[in-house]
């Protein structure tokens, strides 16, 4: 039993920045023929399917909305017609539209759910056909801590990242009779575009809640995802694991 995932197919939805990317790049350097996805708007996934075509990895790309049946069948396609099939799925798509409930549209709610879950849900249902086929399969989806405990400001997105979790657990229970597992990984307070915007007396607070004493990195969730996505973890499905350095205990 090993780490590698030499041979395996990994689709990665929101793999154009952040976390996404710093699996996308890890799973690739471990062996994986990897898929990215980012929306058509943003295009971020080309550049780093040229990052990784550039370092001799195996990759392809498909731009498309999560929120999309049809735009999710592509993604699959395009993973099944260059590499053969899906071996990993990793539901990492997700926006916030925060602000405290009273103020909070619907219009901000339906977004952060259809993406942040509905967007999950459709993934994984496309995917885990292929799965199926080959009677294994891991899928990882990447929830926050703030599905755990709540977040103020943030009842759309920390209702999404609950459902999240409750979809891992679910699902988990149904594909393991066919050698799929489903796990969860939490990231806490992760460097990223989204927390770099935050004031500095915010990040400060977050900080002084973290017994490591620092942020987290995309690449420390992507280690996890590394464990998760390959055999040293086939005993482990339906589980969420935290990344945040202590903050929630």
């Amino acid at each position: 039993m090993n780490g590698s995932l030499t041979g395996r197919t990994a689709v990665i939805t929101g793999s154009g920045r952040g976390i996404g990317r710093a699996i996308a790049v890890a799973f690739a350097q471990m062996g994986a023929n990897v898929v990215l996805n980012s929306t058509a708007a943003s295009a971020a996934a080309g550049a780093v399917y040229e990052e990784l075509r550039q370092m001799g990895l195996a990759a392809a790309v498909s731009y498309g909305d999560v929120r999309s049946a049809e735009d999710v069948k592509t993604l699959c396609r395009t993973a099944a017609d260059a590499f053969g099939g899906i071996d990993i799925l990793v539901n990492n798509a997700g926006v916030t539209r925060d602000k405290p409930v009273a103020m909070m549209s619907e219009d901000d709610w339906d977004d952060v759910l259809d993406v942040n879950l509905k967007g999950a849900y459709l993934c994984t249902k496309a995917a885990s056909r292929y799965m199926l086929k080959g009677r294994w399969g891991r899928i990882i989806n990447i929830t926050s801590v703030a599905g755990v405990t709540g977040n103020p400001g943030q009842a759309n997105y920390s209702a999404s990242k609950a459902g999240l979790i409750g979809l891992t657990k679910a699902t988990a229970r149904e594909l393991a009779p066919r050698g799929i597992t489903c796990n969860a990984i939490a990231p806490g307070f992760i460097v990223s575009r989204m927390t770099g915007s935050l004031p500095e007396t915010v990040k400060e607070k977050y900080l002084d809640r973290i017994p490591l004493g620092r942020p987290g990195t995309p690449e420390d969730v992507a280690g996890a995802a590394c464990f998760f996505a390959s055999e040293l973890s086939s005993y482990i499905t339906g589980q969420v694991l935290i990344i945040d350095g202590g903050m929630v205990m």
